[in-house]
């Protein structure tokens, strides 16, 4: 009996379908008592590369393992970690360097293959033959949700909204330095019972194939679109942005007679930017300090001196006295990208001093780094970086220990979604959210 439990065991994820937020249960049933086993997630991406994570356990005495109530005692993470699967991987030994997992096409699942080796392994599992193997689906978008091009008022950007008939609120989602038009983050928004709107403003092209920098009108145009959507409610809009998209919002929501946003999420970011002025303008600004740029001994570029010391010049950095709304401020202590530590200190001194500190939230994370994103997600803490002028690539270091990063990526995540709930719906707004 106990050859035939050996045999045949059970590996099971439950849900096998589900957002990427939320977690999954992996058991492992009908083995021998005290069997030490390896348990091996991997997944490929958009671009073709693979992805894993390992954990080494031993089975308990009725022959099972249940990664929520089991400790792994070695591999890519340690430690009782229910979702140590997912937030552990990293390139499969031999990929390319500077590799970075971002979600491209919102509408195809991220497949994780899990399955159970017997003994403790490191490496070779292509090799091997796994005991068992299941197929989870992990989804950034929900049944229902529609993903709309918005290319009026000059804007390039992607709307999501909810199933239903809304009215819902809805957030202004503004990423970083980059550019392109990222939308995973949205779409997980949406699926959150949000209209959200992705907006590309960095690297944009004009009719003629030359560069065209946006100004605060292509900003104030993209807040309209959302406040004038049928389906929108209009006074309950956030703006979020992570990196240099939190210098804009900030700007936007200071300085602004149109935006007037019901609340705002800043994750990694700063309020170092030149007083209301136009992208251009702002890079220029940076530009001056490129002198300050560091690298560590990977030659890996570190740029949060860009920005340091803070300036006590009120013409060079965002007046916090200004902002109206509540304010959450996400900040990773080990941001090597971004003076975001430093920022929030400065900006929680101005507004004790303007008499509006009540409004701010401020969630600071020891060894977490500047890519503070969706919980369980990768930990990246350097990746091949995109200039948007040169198009020139270069590897930067964005900071952030594997452990404390994915826990403030998951407590960040859940502060964030009770933070906009908290501020954008009341009693008398009821949404439908959609789930698997």
């Amino acid at each position: 009996m106990a050859g035939k439990r050996h045999c045949c065991p059970l590996l099971s994820v439950r849900p096998l379908r589900c957002l990427v937020d939320e977690k999954f249960e992996v058991v492992v049933q009908f083995l021998l008592p005290g069997l030490p086993v390896t348990l091996h997630a991997q997944l490929q991406s958009e671009d073709g590369d693979f992805w894993e994570a390992f954990g080494h356990y031993v089975s308990d005495a009725s022959g099972s393992v249940k990664v929520s109530e089991d400790a792994s005692i070695g591999g890519s993470y340690d430690g009782l970690e229910p979702m140590g699967l997912l937030w552990s991987m990293r390139p499969i030994p031999g990929s390319r360097t500077g590799l970075r997992f971002r979600k491209k096409d919102v509408f195809k699942p991220t497949y994780v293959h899990i399955s159970m080796y017997e003994g403790h392994l490191t490496e070779g599992f292509r090799e091997k033959c796994p005991l068992a193997s299941v197929v989870a689906q992990r989804w950034y978008i929900s049944p229902g949700v529609q993903r709309v091009d918005v290319r009026e008022k000059g804007l390039k950007g992607t709307l999501f909204i909810p199933p239903g008939p809304g009215p819902f609120p809805a957030v202004l989602d503004l990423w970083g330095g980059e550019g392109g038009l990222v939308e995973f983050r949205s779409a997980l928004l949406a699926s959150h019972g949000y209209i959200a709107l992705t907006l590309e403003y960095i690297g944009l092209m004009d009719a003629n194939g030359k560069p065209h920098n946006v100004d605060n009108d292509y900003f104030e145009a993209a807040f309209s679109v959302l406040t004038q959507h049928p389906q929108v409610c209009p006074d309950r809009v956030a703006m979020m942005g992570l990196s240099f998209g939190v210098s804009v919002i900030l700007g936007m929501a200071a300085y602004s007679s149109v935006i007037k946003p019901i609340c705002l999420v800043c994750i990694s970011g700063c309020h170092v930017v030149p007083v209301n002025r136009p992208l251009a303008d702002v890079f220029n600004e940076i530009k001056k300090n490129v002198k300050n740029t560091r690298y560590d001994e990977e030659q890996r570029i570190i740029w949060r001196d860009l920005l340091l010391p803070i300036p006590d010049d009120p013409s060079k950095k965002v007046e916090m006295g200004h902002i109206k709304c509540p304010l959450l401020l996400i900040v990773g202590e080990d941001d090597q990208n971004w003076p975001a530590s430093e920022s929030a200190e400065d900006m929680k001194q101005m507004m004790e001093q303007a008499g509006n500190s009540h409004l701010l939230t401020i969630l600071s994370y020891p060894q977490a780094g500047h890519l503070i994103e969706p919980p369980y997600s990768p930990h990246t803490r350097a990746s091949d970086f995109m200039l948007a002028e040169t198009k020139a690539t270069v590897v930067v270091l964005w900071g952030g220990k594997t452990v404390p990063h994915s826990k403030a990526q998951e407590d960040s995540w859940h502060k964030t979604l009770a933070f906009l709930e908290q501020h954008l719906y009341s009693s008398g707004t009821v949404v439908s959210k959609s789930n698997y």
